[in-house]
C-alpha cells in the first residue's frame, strides 16, 4: 500500500479501480513525398473530422457542465480554423515535400514552444490548447484511435499525466468516480471542471502514473489531497465510512439551501456566487445562492469572431436578472487583457499585460465597446436587482469617468423612451493595492466594494500566481493582505456602504472566520462552495472573531495566522 500526496482540486472521496487514460503512440517515420496535394487533402480530412468531434464534445459539455466550460471548445475550434496555424503547415508540405504528419508536428511544436515561454498566462494556456487540438488531428492522420473517456462503462478512477479540457468534458459521472493527475493546479481547466462535475480530484501528484497500475484499487480523498493505492481492508472500511459521512454531510448542507446565512451569534451575511453565463444560474439556485456576486461578462465576448451586439448582451443580462428575481446581481463590466484576449480586438502586445492595457483602461479608450455594454445593462435593469461593478480601478478619476459614461447612457435611453431602474448601485472591484490603501476616498463616491483577491494578492506580493517558482508567495492569509482587506471593509462601513469579496479566498474555510471577524458583508464564491460555507458560518461567533481581529492583523506571517485560526476551533 502506498500513500501519494497531491493538490486537493475537488472535494469528496472516491473508491474504485484505476483506469489509465493514456495518450496513444503518435510516432511516425518521416519520409519525403511526391504529391503535396494528396497530403494537403489528408490534412484537410483530419481537420474536418477533428472539428466534428469537437463540436460534439462542446455540445456535451454545454449540457453537462454549462456554457462557460463549453466555450473552451469554441477556442479549440478557432485554433483548428486559424490560418496562422493551418497555412504554415500546408506551406511546409508544399515547400519541403514532407508528409502531413511532419508538417503538423513541426509547426505545432514551434507554436507550442513559443507560447509556453511567454509571460502571459493566457498565452501559456493557449499552448495547451494547441497541443490538445493538434494531437487529435495527428491521431486522425495516423489512423490511431484517440482516447474517449465517454466510452468508460464501469466504475473507475482515472489516472493520467494530465487531463485535457476535451478529456474532462467527456467524463461520465455515473462511471468516473474521480481522477488523479501528475501535473496541474487548483486553477487548471481539469480542476475547475471537476468541481463543476462534483467528482473528487487530486492534481499535481508528480508521479501518480508511475505509482499506480491499471486495475489497482485506489482511494482518492479530495478533501485532504491524499491518494491510497491498494489500501488494506481496514483502510477501505475507514474510507467507506468517511465517504458515507461526506454524503451525509452533503445532505445536511442541502437542508440549508433556502436558509439565510447567520453566524452563531445572529449576525447575517450574504453568500452569493460567481458565474460566467446565464446557464450557471441553475447551479446558484440549487446550491442556495443568495444572489450573484460576480457575473464575468467576458464570456459573452469569447469564442466569437466579432463583438456581441447590444441586444445579445441585453438578452443575457435580462435572463440572469429574471432568474434571480429580486436577489442582487453584481455584473462586472468587460474585463479583457491580461490573461483574457479576444482575437478580433486589436489589443497591443505587452511585456507585462497584467499591468497593462486591460479592463477599465481598455473600455475607457474604446467607448464603442463600452457604451453598448452599459446600454444593455441599463435596459435589463428593470428585470431585477442589478448592481454594476467596474474592474481594475486604480484612481478616482477612472471611476468618475466610467460612471459619467454610464450616466450619459442612462439619460440617452430615457430620452429614447426606454425604462431604466432608479436603484442601480455602482461599485468597483478592489484588486489594485493603491485602491485598497485609499479606500476611504473611494468609499465617499462608490456604492460598494468587491475585493478581487486573486489579483490583489499577486499584485501585493509581486508574485505571478501561475508561476510555480514563486507560488509560495501567493499567500491569502499574509498579514499584508489581511490589513488591506480590513482597510477596505472599514472604509466602506465608515460611509455606510457594503463590502464584498469575489476572489477564491471568499470560499476558503481558513479565510471565512477571518473575513467574518473583519466584518465582510458579502462572500462570493463558486456555487458548490456556498452550502459548506453557510454551515461553517453558522458555527462561528462573529463577536468572538471580531475580538481577535487586532491580534490577527498584528501577526508577522501567514503561518502564524493559520495556526491561530486552527487553534480557535
Amino acid at each position: 500500500m502506498a500513500n501519494i500526496q497531491g493538490i486537493a482540486a475537488s472535494s469528496g472521496i472516491a473508491i474504485a479501480k484505476a483506469y489509465h487514460l493514456e495518450v496513444p503512440e503518435l510516432t511516425f517515420e518521416k519520409v519525403t513525398i511526391d504529391n503535396p496535394n494528396e497530403e494537403i487533402e489528408r490534412l484537410d480530412k483530419a481537420l474536418e473530422i477533428s472539428k466534428q468531434e469537437l463540436e460534439k464534445i462542446k455540445e456535451h459539455a454545454r449540457k453537462e457542465i454549462g456554457e462557460e466550460h463549453a466555450e473552451i471548445f469554441s477556442a479549440h475550434l478557432l485554433v483548428l480554423g486559424d490560418p496562422e496555424l493551418i497555412n504554415p503547415i500546408k506551406d511546409k508540405i508544399t515547400s519541403d515535400n514532407v508528409m502531413a504528419e511532419t508538417a503538423l508536428e513541426e509547426t505545432a511544436n514551434m507554436f507550442i514552444d513559443m507560447f509556453k515561454n511567454m509571460d502571459n498566462e493566457y498565452m501559456r494556456e493557449r499552448a495547451a490548447d494547441i497541443q490538445d487540438v493538434t494531437k487529435r488531428v495527428m491521431a486522425h492522420l495516423l489512423g490511431v484511435t484517440f482516447p474517449n473517456p465517454a466510452l468508460i462503462d464501469e466504475e473507475v478512477i482515472i489516472i493520467a499525466n494530465d487531463l485535457t479540457p476535451s478529456d474532462t468534458a467527456q467524463l461520465n459521472r455515473q462511471f468516473v468516480k474521480g481522477f488523479a493527475t501528475d501535473i496541474g493546479g487548483r486553477t487548471s481547466h481539469s480542476a475547475i471542471m471537476a468541481r463543476s462535475l462534483e467528482i473528487p480530484a487530486i492534481v499535481g501528484t508528480k508521479a501518480i502514473t508511475t505509482s499506480v497500475k491499471k486495475g489497482d484499487m485506489v482511494i482518492v480523498d479530495g478533501n485532504e489531497g491524499v491518494i491510497l493505492v491498494n489500501p488494506s481492508n481496514e483502510e477501505l472500511s475507514y474510507y467507506r465510512k468517511k465517504q458515507e459521512e461526506f454524503e451525509q454531510q452533503k445532505e445536511e448542507w442541502a437542508k440549508l439551501k433556502d436558509e439565510p446565512t447567520f453566524s452563531q451569534d445572529g449576525v447575517q451575511v450574504e453568500l452569493v456566487a460567481n458565474i460566467g453565463t446565464p446557464d450557471d444560474i441553475t447551479g446558484v439556485i440549487n446550491n442556495g445562492g443568495e444572489g450573484v456576486g460576480l457575473y464575468r461578462t467576458e464570456f459573452l465576448y469569447m469564442g466569437k469572431n466579432e463583438l456581441p451586439t447590444e441586444d445579445e448582451q441585453y438578452d443575457a443580462y435580462k435572463s440572469v436578472l429574471e432568474q434571480m428575481k429580486d436577489k442582487p446581481v453584481v455584473v462586472r463590466t468587460l474585463d479583457v487583457g491580461g490573461d483574457k484576449e479576444l482575437n478580433y480586438l486589436d489589443l497591443p502586445k505587452e511585456l507585462n499585460p497584467f499591468l497593462g492595457f486591460r479592463a477599465i483602461r481598455f473600455c475607457l479608450e474604446n467607448e464603442h465597446v463600452f457604451r453598448p455594454q452599459l446600454r444593455a445593462l441599463l435596459r435589463a435593469s428593470i428585470y431585477g436587482n442589478l448592481k454594476i461593478m467596474f474592474p481594475m480601478i486604480a484612481t478616482l478619476e477612472e471611476f468618475r469617468q466610467a460612471k459619467s459614461i454610464l450616466m450619459e447612457e442612462k439619460d440617452n435611453l430615457r430620452s429614447e423612451g426606454v425604462e431604466v431602474s432608479d436603484s442601480i448601485e455602482v461599485g468597483i472591484m478592489v484588486e489594485i493595492p493603491s485602491t485598497a490603501v485609499t479606500a476611504k476616498q473611494f468609499a465617499k463616491e462608490v456604492d460598494f466594494f468587491s475585493i478581487g483577491t486573486n489579483d490583489l494578492i499577486q499584485y501585493t506580493m509581486a508574485a505571478d500566481r501561475m508561476n510555480e517558482r514563486v507560488s509560495y508567495l501567493y499567500q491569502p492569509y499574509h498579514p499584508a493582505i489581511l490589513n488591506l482587506v480590513n482597510n477596505v471593509i472599514e472604509a466602506a462601513h465608515s460611509e455606510n456602504k457594503w463590502a464584498g469579496m469575489c476572489g477564491e479566498m471568499a470560499g476558503d474555510s481558513i479565510a471565512i472566520p477571518i473575513l467574518l471577524g473583519l466584518g465582510l458583508d458579502e462572500f462570493s464564491m463558486s456555487a458548490t462552495s456556498i452550502l459548506p460555507a453557510r454551515t461553517q458560518i453558522r458555527s462561528l461567533s462573529k463577536e468572538k472573531l471580531a475580538a481577535a481581529k487586532d491580534k490577527i492583523l498584528s501577526m508577522s506571517t501567514a503561518d502564524e495566522v493559520v495556526e491561530y485560526i486552527n487553534s480557535m476551533e
